[in-house]
C-alpha cells in the first residue's frame, strides 16, 4: 500500500526551493498564501518566471513585491484523460506577467478566455504551497 497523503515540508526542506535561491522569498511568501512578484528596480516592471536578471531592461536590482492575486484567463487546456482530471492554463496577472497554473473549483465547460480569476494556494503533492487559480467571485 502506498502513501499518497500530501506531506506538507517547509520551503527550507524543498528541493526545488533550494535548488533555485532567487526563489527563496516567493516560496516563503507561498507558505503563508500571499503572491509575491520580482520586480525590477530600475525598469518599474514586475515579471515571471524569477531569475537573476530583468528579463525586460538587464537590470540586476530586483526585489519581491506583493502581487494583487487577480487576472485574466489567457488560455487553458483540460487533460481529461488524467486522473484525476485537470486544467493547465495561462493567467495573465493584472501586474503584466503571465504565469502558467492550473484552474481549481470550476468545470472545465465553465470556463472561458478572458474571464477573471484569483489566486488560490494549495499544497502540492511535493509539499510545497502552490498558486493554483480559480474563477474570481463577482463583485
Amino acid at each position: 500500500m502506498s502513501d499518497t497523503t500530501i506531506k506538507p515540508q517547509t520551503f527550507e526542506q524543498d528541493p526545488f526551493a533550494a535548488a533555485f535561491p532567487e526563489t527563496r522569498e516567493f516560496w516563503a511568501a507561498a507558505e503563508n498564501g500571499q503572491l509575491l512578484l520580482n520586480t525590477c528596480d530600475d525598469c518599474k516592471r514586475p515579471h515571471w518566471y524569477p531569475r537573476a536578471l530583468c528579463p525586460l531592461c538587464g537590470s540586476t536590482r530586483l526585489r519581491w513585491l506583493p502581487a494583487s492575486g487577480r487576472g485574466t484567463l489567457y488560455a487553458f487546456s483540460t487533460a481529461r484523460k488524467a486522473t484525476p482530471a485537470y486544467t493547465l492554463a495561462y493567467v495573465k496577472l493584472d501586474e503584466g506577467p503571465t504565469l502558467m497554473t492550473n484552474i481549481v473549483d470550476a468545470t472545465p465547460e465553465s470556463l472561458k478566455i478572458g474571464m477573471p480569476v484569483a489566486v488560490q494556494f494549495q499544497r502540492a503533492q511535493e509539499g510545497r504551497m502552490m498558486p493554483f487559480f480559480r474563477p474570481a467571485s463577482a463583485g
